[in-house]
């Protein structure tokens, strides 16, 4: 089951967070040859969705996944309430959810 997690993103700024993949022992769980996909929806049904940028921390044992995105793209979203999630695929090809979430762009005054 995935986390839940919800985040602040301040219309027309850069965006980015980074999180750590543990086991259930609380260690790092070693992220060599998976791949990482995350994106932002209105609502879960919509057609339109808006990518994260994700990229791996270094060394890949630490664990650590950011996900991130420009202040070009923030800008061209509305003010409001999304939904988000973070999705891992293994080398196996084996797909989970590693969290989701409500993401609220906040808006920007100084333009």
């Amino acid at each position: 089951m995935a986390a839940k997690a919800n985040i602040v993103i301040d219309q027309g700024a850069d965006f980015s967070t980074t999180l750590t993949v543990t086991d259930d022992a609380g260690d790092a769980v070693d992220l060599t040859g998976y791949t990482g996909s995350a994106q932002l929806r209105k609502h879960y049904t919509s057609n339109t969705s808006t990518d994260f940028t994700v990229t791996f921390g270094s060394p890949r044992t630490s664990g650590e996944i950011t996900i991130s995105v420009g202040r070009s793209v923030t800008s061209a979203l509305d003010a409001g309430r999304y939904v988000y999630d973070v999705e891992l695929t293994t080398g196996a090809n084996t797909r989970s959810r590693l969290v989701e979430g409500i993401a609220t762009i906040t808006p920007e005054v100084t333009r």
